[in-house]
């Protein structure tokens, strides 16, 4: 299904550009010089849809690398917030670890089997 979604979105795509292409391929002069109109130094000869399709991808580049900066505050939290959840987690294991396993010096108590209240019996051997 995703592969079916991508071809129908993909393919009226390329023919948009293939059509975009074709109708501009007419040279532009595209100067780098806005002090000398005339006779420019810096200018190149380039079809119209290669510029503007360039263009385009610096844009879609400069907006990706200004989104990454603004999310760096975010990235950090997430990385300090990782940290301290790693942190906890090692604490909750140590306290795991501290109560199923008795101290040295603590006296070791006698651990009595529970049964089903129905067989409980008292110091008398009287059924509860």
């Amino acid at each position: 299904m995703q592969k079916f979604l991508t071809a129908l979105v993909l393919i009226p795509l390329g023919l948009i550009f293939i059509v975009f292409a074709v109708a501009n391929r007419h040279l532009v002069t595209v100067s780098f010089d806005p002090l000398e109109p005339s006779d420019p130094m810096g200018n190149v000869q380039l079809p119209l849809f290669v510029l503007i399709i360039g263009v385009a991808i610096l844009g879609v580049i400069a907006g990706g690398i200004a989104t990454w900066f603004r999310q760096s505050k975010w990235r950090r939290a997430a990385r300090r917030h990782q940290a301290e959840a790693i942190e906890a987690k090692a604490e909750l294991a140590n306290l795991r670890a501290s109560v199923m396993t008795p101290a040295s010096n603590e006296p070791r108590r006698l651990q009595l089997e529970r049964s089903s209240a129905a067989g409980r019996r008292d110091k008398a051997d009287a059924a509860l």
